[in-house]
């Protein structure tokens, strides 16, 4: 059942001042007439049970469609990317070097980047090294069923690294061609409310790395005041959303502003207090523990571990009031990702394989899930 309150800030003393984003320069006034807005696009929700389309993954992590019809998948402890074949086995494409398993660390997101007639088409992949957390891309060849990932070249690095948890690790472009990263607060919790440090933050790179221009803090930092962001995604207005693992009370499904505080470690889900953005909609963590984050239609699919369950939110744009639904409550186990498969379906991958949950006959798998338009 979906919990939603409304927290009064606990006392505190002596918080250091909260950074402030420098302002983006104004743009002359248009004197145009504003565009029709779009209909919104429909609000969808599953349809009938999950159908397995590949098992036996080991621990997987990130799914990845793309363009040409491929699907990669990152095994994070091994440090593989597999491909998952038409006949729903799988082989390997390419492995990460430097990949240093071990808690939620690991191999972790996967994102691409189609060539641009001076570089060929690149597979960008986040992952704990030993002294960090890290972008890294590989370029791509082959078709589907022969993909094959060359050699990985760093993009991002100096991530800071959790011990064991607080990772984050979901990369995606944005409409905007630049590559969105999320960061744990690796252990470190105050770091997330110092705009200096990666910990605990959205960051905005190009796809080489550098700080993204329009940045707010001068660096890669967009938000900050995070835990451990997993999930990234946009919907139909370009508004992004991210998924956020709370501590022991609430879990997080925040739209994502430029420069915007998102509370950690101050605040934990909704605190009614003006410094900080407030999550949109809450969850307790035993319903949740959200991970992977897509958009179909008008509606946001979010994975959840602990919670076992996909939760749909809708409508994502039309500005009515949010409803949070659950499907397929401890059916499936821990759910890690999601993402848009290309005949408009869902897809999502389990996690009952990561040392946390409990694995069934051909754990772990990728589903197909069929969507119909709600109600």
């Amino acid at each position: 059942m979906l919990t939603i309150s409304f927290v009064g800030l606990a006392a505190c003393t002596a918080d250091p001042p909260l950074p402030t984003p420098t302002p983006l320069p104004s743009s002359p006034a248009s004197t145009a007439p504003p565009p029709t807005p779009a209909p919104p696009p429909p609000v969808l929700e599953p349809s009938g049970a999950p159908e397995s389309i590949a098992a036996d993954l080991d621990a997987p992590w990130s799914i990845l469609v793309l363009p040409n019809g491929g699907v990669l998948v990152s095994e994070r402890d091994r440090g593989d990317i597999v491909e998952v074949l038409a006949d729903g086995s799988h082989r390997v494409a390419g492995a990460v070097p430097g990949v240093a398993a071990g808690g939620e660390g690991g191999l972790l997101g996967l994102a691409f980047l189609p060539g641009d007639g001076a570089r060929d088409d690149q597979v960008y992949a986040y992952h704990t090294a030993d002294s960090d957390n890290r972008v890294v891309r590989m370029p791509l060849a082959g078709a589907p069923g022969s993909l094959s990932l060359g050699g990985s070249e760093p993009v991002l690095t100096g991530i800071p690294r959790g011990g064991a948890n607080h990772n984050g690790g979901r990369i995606a472009f944005g409409p905007d061609g630049l590559l969105y990263v999320t960061s744990g607060d690796a252990g470190n919790r105050d770091a997330a409310q110092d705009p200096a440090s990666m910990s605990g933050k959205i960051l905005r790179v190009t796809p080489d790395g550098a700080a993204a221009p329009g940045n707010p803090f001068g660096n890669a930092v967009w938000s900050l005041g995070h835990r451990n962001p997993q999930g990234l995604a946009w919907d139909a207005n370009g508004e992004l959303w991210a998924a956020e693992f709370g501590q022991n009370t609430w879990d997080e499904l925040n739209r994502i502003s430029r420069g915007a505080n998102y509370g950690w470690p101050i605040v934990e889900g909704v605190a009614g207090d003006p410094r900080f953005v407030d999550p949109v909609v809450q969850w307790s963590t035993a319903e949740a523990s959200p991970s992977g984050l897509a958009v179909i239609g008008d509606t946001l699919f979010l994975a959840s571990l602990r919670g076992e369950r996909l939760w749909t939110i809708a409508p994502a744009t039309s500005g009515a009031s949010l409803a949070a639904t659950p499907w397929f409550a401890e059916e499936l186990g821990r759910i890690r990702d999601v993402a848009a498969a290309p005949d408009g379906a869902l897809w999502l991958i389990t996690n009952n394989t990561d040392g946390r949950g409990s694995p069934r006959d051909g754990d772990d798998r990728l589903y197909r899930v069929a969507l119909a338009a709600a109600g």
